[in-house]
């Protein structure tokens, strides 16, 4: 009997079971992956991995996540063969992210495919179906603000954009597509009708996906926000001396002769994204004095690398085991993602012995592998990756300026002095309104303010009127309504439907709304807009509506894209696998790294004063007077989920 045959023998008794829109995929497993993805699957049945006890919550992420690495992880592109770099001959993050992969030289780098986490759906003869505008207005536009409470703040909405700048952004076309909005809708969009450029669609040489899009940024996490994606924006980035980069007096972004900002991205800023550029230029250069006092020897050229593989690591630490954490607040995330950089025996087991490197990334993490793992696919982030990164809704409509002039109330408390509407806070506006506000109180009042929610009607109304930015930062001349444009981007670009991207991340697909919420408004204003059929809602609108799980800010639908991708850009990249050592980052760069463990450790180096007066939080991404985290004498992975 071959083992096929047997694989169909053990297997038939389960397909009863089984979602039939799995059958197929099911066959094409290997039998451990059979194995797998019952375990996931019974445990999707009954809607409870995350109310299983932390330990055996995470065994469940950590099968889905194989199955994740196996099946959804779909190159777009030739792949070079029979050519290798030498790593020895890079030690340092280039310019434009090449040679990172010593197997394909491009893997990662600027104007690089951006992958797929399933295969495409071709929609354009669906792409005004239902009418964007349609959907933006009926069911994203925002009503009253609804917020996180005291779960997240607008550092945090910040930092997200921080971290987008970072990955990724489309090539476009420069044909220009235009959206009016139907009669029905017509009186409520800000914008009657709009125009912008459509996605740059390139050949990809390759049978499979014959069509894809490039990425203009680097999407490795090689700190490309603040230095920049190739050779051109680095050099106006530094100063060429001690290995640091141009900042102003005042600790902010400085600005060139024409009043525009010097930066590695300067597309479509807003004040909260430039303070954090500005800050981790701050840490960019810190670090660099610190390794020239411990390292005399060290030329300009050297600090600067080293300088920025220790920055870009402590970006990727605070987002793993920081922000993530706040994000998804869980035992089961706690342990996740502090899991991700130390593994399962901790940080005391890894400071202590080092990397244990039996078993992959299991008991140590994926910071530190022998080797980087890309599981047969290079490097990329992916469509469906930039679909659920769309999180405008985090944004409010004013931010509210506090008064650090007086003594904080109780829990560090401050009270408002103004509000600004964000329009005065974005692009060229932005920028002036900073240098006014200053570093210290633009932070502060950030850290006092809850972000918005991610839910139906909460998409802000002013970002259906935006003045958009080239890649060079000057404003464009069509306003744009962004709503109406993220839903069209995803069809554009054949990201499946919500129903659709469900099946292909291995979740059960919802037969009827009820399955998707409760809000009985919602329900109906859903039917009104798909003409009462679940498989043409949009992926953006599904993950708005979706029931969240306790602590989760995102859709559970959304987090599975997280759950692979998280993981990937770390275990893929050399410089936090095989490279992350004292060789490569010097053992004070490595050592600077391994100390910090969040963002509020990055501030209190540079702000000593700020946590300590106005910060009452645990977390620097929590509002900041809400209650520090108690203590739980539970150890962690013996904790149960409340129920």
């Amino acid at each position: 009997m071959s083992l096929i045959m047997l694989k169909n023998l053990l297997l038939s008794p389960f397909l009863s079971f089984i979602h039939k829109d799995f059958h197929e995929i099911v066959k094409r497993m290997t039998l451990v992956d059979n194995f797998l993805f019952l375990i996931v699957h019974f445990v999707d049945k009954l809607n409870l991995w995350h109310r299983l006890p932390v330990f055996f919550g995470l065994l469940y992420l950590g099968a889905r996540r194989r199955l994740h690495q196996q099946y959804n992880l779909i190159n777009v592109g030739r792949t070079p063969t029979g050519v290798r770099s030498n790593p020895a001959d890079f030690p340092y993050r280039t310019a434009d992210g090449k040679y990172n992969d010593p197997f394909n030289e491009g893997a990662g780098s600027e104007f690089s495919f951006f992958g797929r986490n399933m295969m495409p759906v071709d929609q354009h003869e669906k792409l005004k179906k239902p009418d964007p505008m349609v959907v933006a207005t009926k069911l994203l536009a925002r009503r009253k603000f609804v917020d996180t409470g005291k779960q997240f703040n607008m550092i945090a909405a910040s930092w997200i954009q921080f971290m987008v700048h970072d990955w990724i952004d489309h090539l476009e076309d420069t044909q220009q597509i235009e959206l009016r909005a139907p009669k029905e809708v017509a009186s409520e969009c800000p914008l009657k009708s709009f125009k912008f450029n459509k996605t740059k669609e390139t050949p990809t040489g390759f049978y499979e996906i014959k069509t894809g899009y490039l990425n203009r940024r680097t999407p490795w996490w090689d700190g490309s926000v603040i230095y920049g994606n190739n050779a051109e924006v680095l050099e106006k980035v530094r100063t060429f001396r001690d290995g640091k980069l141009k900042l102003s007096e005042n600790g902010l972004i400085q600005q060139d002769e024409n009043g525009k900002i010097i930066s590695g991205d300067v597309r479509n800023t807003w004040a909260g994204l430039l303070l954090l550029q500005a800050l981790f230029v701050q840490e960019h250069n810190v670090v660099c004095d610190v390794l020239k006092k411990e390292y005399p020897e060290l030329e300009d050229e050297d600090l600067y690398r080293h300088a920025r593989l220790v920055t870009s690591a402590v970006i990727a630490k605070v987002h793993t085991i920081d922000w993530t954490v706040e994000l998804l607040k869980t035992d089961t995330m706690l342990a996740g993602m502090r899991a991700n950089w130390y593994g399962l025996l901790g940080k005391k087991f890894k400071d202590t012995f080092g990397h244990v490197n039996v078993g992959g990334s299991v008991f140590s993490g994926f910071v530190g592998m022998k080797k980087p793992e890309n599981h047969g696919v290079p490097y990329s982030l992916t469509e469906e990756f930039v679909t659920v990164y769309r999180m405008h809704q985090l944004l409010p409509d004013k931010l509210q300026l506090r008064n650090i002039d007086v003594t904080p109330g109780p829990n560090k408390s401050l009270p408002l002095t103004n509000e600004i509407p964000m329009e005065e806070l974005i692009g060229g506006k932005g920028k002036e309104n900073l240098s006014r506000i200053g570093f210290t109180k633009q932070m502060v009042s950030m850290g006092h303010q809850a972000c918005g929610a991610l839910d139906l009607w909460n998409y802000p109304v002013w970002m259906r009127d935006l003045v958009a930015q080239d890649v060079d930062g000057n404003d464009r001349q069509d306003h744009i309504d962004l709503a109406s444009l993220e839903i069209y981007r995803d069809r554009e670009r054949s990201v499946p439907r919500y129903n659709d991207f469900r099946r292909g991340m291995l979740q059960i697909p919802i037969s009827k709304w009820e399955d998707l919420t409760d809000n009985e408004e919602a329900i109906e204003t859903l039917r009104e807009v798909y003409d009462d059929d679940v498989e043409e809602l949009d992926l953006l609108v599904g993950l708005m509506a979706e029931k969240k799980i306790e602590g989760f800010a995102i859709s559970e639908t959304a987090f599975f894209i997280f759950l692979v991708m998280a993981a990937r850009r770390l275990e893929a990249d050399r410089f936090f696998t095989s490279n992350y050592n004292e060789e490569t980052y010097t053992k004070k760069g490595l050592e600077w790294v391994n100390t910090t463990e969040s963002l509020k450790d990055v501030l209190n180096r540079h702000y000593p004063e700020m946590a300590e007066k106005w910060m009452n939080s645990s977390s620097a991404f929590s509002v900041w007077d809400s209650s520090p985290e108690p203590h739980n004498p539970i150890p962690l992975y013996f904790r149960v989920p409340k129920q």
